[in-house]
């Protein structure tokens, strides 16, 4: 596969980005024991997803605070690793 560069942000992957820095935001206040859960509607979780996953988004387009992402094994949630969280984004 060929590694694509400067490709430029769309709508879509604008709004997933946004939508991480509400959850990294929010994450703090719910916290507890350095775990938080932070629950979006579906259509804002699967832009999330999108973005993270379907996009090839570029690392640098993401929130700095992220240091790294997965989805979980039964897709229900993505787990995002911060220096001070870790953080399970669910779908309500």
């Amino acid at each position: 596969m060929q590694e694509r560069t400067n490709i430029p942000p769309n709508l879509h992957r604008q709004q997933g980005v946004n939508h991480l820095n509400k959850v990294l935001g929010y994450a703090p206040l719910v916290a507890d024991g350095g775990k938080a859960e932070v629950f979006l509607t579906a259509e804002d979780w699967h832009v999330v997803a999108d973005t993270l996953f379907h996009m090839e988004t570029p690392k640098e387009e993401l929130p700095d605070a992220i240091n790294e992402y997965v989805r979980s094994s039964d897709g229900q949630s993505i787990e995002l690793t911060t220096d001070d969280l870790a953080i399970s984004v669910k779908m309500i």
